[in-house]
């Protein structure tokens, strides 16, 4: 199941704490848009233990950041173990799936290209 907090940004010039942000829901995964502009996006996930989104590729290159927690995230049939302070990069059209060891939070972040 996927909830989404709010399709707004958020408060520019104020500091954020991206761990505090977002809120756990039980056998969920909650986002928050952080920025969304047609050259790309940064959104914030809450996933609740062993949920995840299912294999699946993006047209685009996305960085996601852990925050908090750790996360199996498969790319093009690699698996990598992330935890908080790690990031990895998912290459466009690579197909990636990503899963909850443990609760975690991740930062997404989308650059698009023309």
């Amino acid at each position: 199941m996927h909830n989404t907090m709010e399709n707004n940004e958020a408060e520019k010039g104020i500091k954020l704490n991206f761990s505090s942000m977002i809120n756990y829901a039980a056998k969920s995964i909650v986002s928050k848009t952080i920025i969304k502009k047609e050259s790309g996006n940064i959104s914030l996930f809450a996933f609740d233990q062993n949920e995840g989104l299912s294999e699946h590729a993006a047209p685009f290159d996305a960085i996601v950041q852990i925050v908090e927690g750790k996360a199996e995230i498969i790319i093009g049939g690699t698996t990598n173990f992330l935890e908080k302070g790690e990031s990895i990069i998912m290459p466009a059209h690579i197909s990636h799936a990503v899963r909850a060891i443990e609760p975690f939070k991740m930062l997404l972040i989308m650059i698009k290209s023309q």
